[in-house]
């Protein structure tokens, strides 16, 4: 049987490499259509655990490649804008060191049974639930950079340009490389106790 729910996770991040030649052509329409169709990754990107949960599709596999597909998909489209020049450099770097020792931490610490959110969450003290692993943060840090993509790109509309929209974009970049540190932090530091706690 195949699992719909992964096969969601695996084609979110091949249409969001699709989306990416819309975003070099010069023509509102296709501005429009990448808008239409990032806002579509993006909740894909729900849809996805909804179904594994609907369809009693849940596992370990699918919880790795929805971290995955969202590191993905996430840096396909850090690493454009800054290609673009819409945004600095340092945006996808940040994303980049941070998504990678983080979920470094979390496959090594997956093998004594830790999850990233859940009831088994590897995050122990109440600031790192709260940050880490809460629905709210987690909604949070994903509405952030949903707002931040689909301004980007609607900033380079006609409409977009005439009503300034680039900078309440950029502001959302900057909030979300922020959140994507704060939210980071607490994985290393609690990461180092776990491991301490082996010896």
């Amino acid at each position: 049987m195949i699992n719909v729910a992964n096969v969601v996770t695996v084609a979110r991040v091949f249409l969001a490499l699709g989306v990416m030649p819309l975003l070099f052509q010069a023509d509102d329409q296709l501005m429009w259509v990448a808008f239409g169709l990032t806002a579509f990754v993006i909740y894909a990107d729900a849809l996805d655990g909804y179904l594994a949960r609907k369809l009693n599709l849940s596992s370990k596999l699918g919880g790795i490649l929805d971290i995955a597909g969202d590191r993905c998909v996430e840096m396909v489209y850090w690493i454009v804008f800054s290609v673009l020049q819409w945004i600095p450099l340092w945006v996808p770097l940040l994303f980049m060191v941070r998504g990678t020792f983080v979920d470094a931490v979390r496959s090594a610490l997956s093998d004594q049974g830790y999850t990233a959110f859940g009831a088994k969450t590897m995050m122990q003290s109440p600031v790192g639930k709260f940050l880490v692993a809460s629905n709210f943060s987690r909604f949070s840090y994903a509405v952030s950079k949903a707002v931040a993509f689909c301004l980007l790109i609607a900033g380079h509309t006609a409409f977009g340009r005439n009503a300034n929209l680039n900078s309440v974009a950029l502001f959302f970049v900057y909030f979300s490389a922020a959140f994507c540190v704060i939210r980071g932090l607490p994985v290393l530091i609690e990461a180092r106790e776990l491991f301490s706690a082996q010896k």
